[in-house]
């Protein structure tokens, strides 16, 4: 019976990575969302970078500096990476290593992103902010929204005057991974995959937004990944669903239960 509910589960999730995996090889660029905990989500991420083949990776989770140095050693970079906060180095290895390509680091750095919060994203863009929309604010409805988002990603703990700085750190890293992918498809071709989660995946505002913004010429598919049934905000390509990872509470660390 278990392995009937198992087969039941994975049989559409199977035939509905296969049609899109067709159409992720015939992309420029092809952007693979996640909930960075879940195990399942990085198993798919590393059987589509094998099935697409990719001239080059992009990755959130790592700098440029970082990225050079996992890619001279994957190994032995695990201890850095065991202290840089992101989960399991486990989950992501095989995701990093499923293909023998560039591997382009888009994070942005820690002490860079401090300073965002007075200072505003597009002063800390390496590129053309005001190519990539980041000097312009964002329309009152999309602002009003990504304030809701962050409020209840908070749960509710933090005072929405508090929350601007996030929003400007998430424009920041949707258009640091958009530059990523773009300077790899022009040193690489493509297609190039990029490995984000689903916040930057997303099709409205995330990293295909500036992509139609700088190369409305590139044929971009962007992958999101839910859990227990529940779909990602934001417009994708593409939802597969798995089982949510086994997580504590986010809201106990504010003092306040989900419940």
């Amino acid at each position: 019976m278990r392995f009937l509910i198992l087969f039941a589960f994975l049989w559409p999730q199977l035939a509905l990575a296969q049609a899109g995996g067709k159409v992720m090889q015939a992309s420029d660029v092809v952007i693979l969302g996640e909930v960075h905990d879940n195990p399942t989500h990085h198993e798919a991420q590393a059987r589509f970078v094998r099935a697409i083949s990719p001239s080059a990776l992009v990755v959130e989770m790592l700098t440029p500096e970082q990225a050079e140095e996992l890619k001279a050693d994957p190994e032995g970079y695990r201890d850095r990476w065991n202290a840089s906060g992101w989960p399991d180095y486990d989950l992501y290895l095989p995701v990093f290593t499923a293909a023998d390509v560039p591997l382009f680091g888009a994070a942005v750095p820690r002490e860079v992103a401090r300073q965002v919060y007075t200072d505003g994203g597009a002063a800390h863009f390496s590129g053309d902010a005001s190519a990539y929309g980041l000097t312009a604010p964002l329309p009152d409805d999309q602002q009003a929204a990504r304030l809701d988002l962050q409020f209840a990603a908070h749960c509710e703990a933090m005072p929405r005057a508090a929350l601007g700085g996030m929003i400007e750190m998430q424009r920041l890293r949707d258009a640091t991974l958009a530059k990523a992918a773009i300077d790899a498809f022009e040193a690489h071709g493509g297609p190039v995959v990029v490995i984000t989660g689903n916040g930057h995946a997303r099709k409205d505002w995330g990293v295909p937004s500036y992509l139609a913004r700088l190369r409305p010429d590139l044929a971009v598919f962007s992958l999101g990944q839910g859990e227990d049934g529940g779909t990602p905000e934001g417009g994708f390509d593409l939802v597969l669903d798995a089982p949510a990872a086994q997580r504590p509470d986010p809201c106990l660390q504010f003092g306040n239960s989900a419940q």
